[in-house]
């Protein structure tokens, strides 16, 4: 007998269920636990050039939940001064509210605000920050209800450090979305390294229960008011502050990305994409491949291998079952503005000598470690609480050989390309 196979059939069914609204009261009393505040600048010679996002983005419901009727309420967003992904949270549906409406209306405004305080001749002090930004794009949502996660990055070009153009990425995130950021540290030719990653806000490790921006009646929640909901914006939310350099690869998610995939198999994707000497700038539909990639290969984490054995995931064997969305984007040189659309520089990438050299070597590397887990997931302890595990990186064995280690790439590769549908 094969033991793997016999170890799989021993092993309890692992616990399916969707994203639960999260009450008002319950909400509120961890926001201080859950708050982010960080600035991190990267203090490299820069061309001083003002940039923006050049992105694609890809989005499929799991097939386990299409039978079961789901309707996808992720969304995405990805124009040249904001990206965003949301995702709207199942359990309202059972109150015959369409679940997707609240994310679509909440980044549809992203977008309009985005574009008025960021494009190149906007006004001065339109901008005051991607909280304002938020606050203001929920408020014009009413009265759609819903209940949503978010994670969305804005590029801000009015920043200076020593008199000098320093343009930074805000990130603002409530909830189970992420962001990464992809660089390559030793110039054109090297592969893209993760330097940045946001944490996941999910409340008392509990496993469908992340911090969530939401307006509902008092079907779902009667002590519920608008007011909750900016208190979880402006006192809740994770925010962070980092320099945005020409050639920077934005990667968002939903919590179907990085609960099923870890942080150095999405680096290995998009690598495997985007080749090192990748001509620049890189075509949005190779971006928008690259999405398709991590969703297809997140989906793919949920499927036995001809073992019996499911892949290994940040929250378990098999990871989850749920809908994907994803956002892959480019930092390029910013080009005019005209007739209201944004258009990038379409010069290649210059490195400076240096950089070439030795690289960009002092950026922030945090991780997130929260484990707790959204629908699909695995209830490790029995009681809504997960153990925990690393997100960063899946275990890998030591390789003899560079010969090993090249067959070894090769047969990833390959693994990966059965696993996606191109």
């Amino acid at each position: 007998p094969n033991p793997p196979v016999v170890a799989m059939a021993q092993q309890p069914t692992i616990p399916r269920a969707g994203t639960f609204f999260v009450e008002s009261d319950q909400q509120r009393a961890n926001l201080e636990r859950l708050q982010r505040r960080e600035q991190q600048l990267a203090e490299v010679y820069s061309k001083n050039k003002a940039l923006c996002f050049s992105g694609g983005a890809y989005q499929k419901t799991h097939p386990v939940k299409a039978a079961r009727g789901r309707k996808d309420a992720d969304v995405t967003l990805a124009t040249p001064c904001v990206l965003g992904v949301a995702d709207g949270v199942s359990q309202i549906e059972d109150f015959g509210i369409d679940a997707s409406l609240l994310p679509k209306e909440l980044l549809k405004h992203c977008e309009t605000l985005g574009m008025e305080q960021l494009r190149p001749d906007a006004k001065d002090g339109a901008y005051r920050g991607p909280i304002p930004l938020v606050r203001e794009a929920y408020e014009r949502t009413s009265p759609t209800l819903g209940s949503t996660t978010l994670v969305l990055a804005v590029l801000d070009n009015s920043t200076r450090i020593h008199g000098k153009l320093h343009p930074m990425m805000a990130v603002i995130s409530i909830g189970d979305c992420e962001l990464l950021v992809l660089r390559r540290l030793h110039g054109h030719n090297s592969s893209l390294t993760p330097v940045f990653q946001t944490e996941m806000q999910r409340i008392d490790g509990h496993l469908q229960t992340p911090l969530q921006l939401a307006r509902v009646d008092g079907r779902i929640d009667a002590n519920f008011h608008d007011g909750i909901t900016i208190e979880v914006i402006e006192k809740g939310s994770g925010l962070y502050m980092i320099s945005a350099y020409e050639g920077d690869i934005v990667v968002m998610g939903s919590d179907g990305v990085f609960d099923n995939l870890f942080t150095d198999e999405v680096a290995d994707i998009v690598n495997n994409v985007l080749r090192p000497g990748t001509t620049y700038p890189i075509e949005e539909s190779m971006l928008a491949y690259a999405a398709r990639r991590i969703v297809e290969a997140c989906h793919a984490k949920t499927v036995a291998g001809p073992t019996g054995i499911l892949p290994d995931a940040p929250i378990g064997r098999g990871g989850k079952v749920d809908d994907t969305a994803c956002v892959v984007a480019e930092i390029v040189e910013l080009g005019e503005c005209t007739s209201g659309n944004w258009v990038q520089a379409g010069m290649p990438r210059e490195y400076d000598e240096d950089e070439e050299e030795h690289g960009v070597m002092n950026f922030l590397r945090c991780g997130a470690v929260c484990n707790a887990t959204d629908n699909g997931e695995l209830d490790a302890n029995g009681d809504g609480t997960s153990r925990r595990r690393s997100r960063r990186s899946k275990q890998r064995q030591p390789k003899e050989s560079e010969e090993e280690e090249s067959s070894s790439e090769e047969a990833e590769e390959s693994h990966r390309g059965m696993c996606c549908v191109a």
